[in-house]
């Protein structure tokens, strides 16, 4: 049997499809990028958010939402450095301007795997808005 190969992720490749499997609605691009201990704090509810814990947990939740066909995500701006990066977005959940948002996450990525996750906005959507 061949060998197997070890794939080197950076910062910068797990990010970008991180960026993707929202873009493309594609869960699966998040499979194997999330570490087993990975926590994820969303941005609802104020002022701090849920905290997710463990693969699952952060699967889960990013996988709520690129489910949701109701809103998406405009990444706006991304930078990365050996294991932190930043993505500015709007999330937006209607037509109008009063229905999106803008905000940033802050992730870091150990061994080619999100390990921290963390997304704050200017403002956020009211409940009502989120479930349509």
């Amino acid at each position: 049997m061949g060998q197997a190969h070890h794939i080197t992720r950076t910062t910068e490749d797990v990010i970008d499809r991180f960026n993707r499997a929202f873009r493309e609605r594609d869960v699966t691009l998040l499979e194997d990028i999330i570490a087993p201990d990975c926590v994820m704090e969303s941005i609802q509810p104020a002022p701090d958010g849920t905290r997710y814990e463990g693969y699952d947990a952060s699967f889960d939740s990013w996988k709520a939402l690129i489910d949701d066909e109701t809103s998406h995500f405009e990444v706006e701006d991304v930078h990365t450095g050996d294991s932190w990066a930043l993505i500015r977005w709007r999330y937006v959940w209607g037509s109008g301007s009063d229905e999106s948002v803008r905000g940033v996450n802050v992730m870091q990525v150990v061994d080619g795997k999100i390990v921290e996750a963390a997304g704050y906005s200017k403002t956020a959507p009211t409940v009502a808005a989120l479930e349509g």
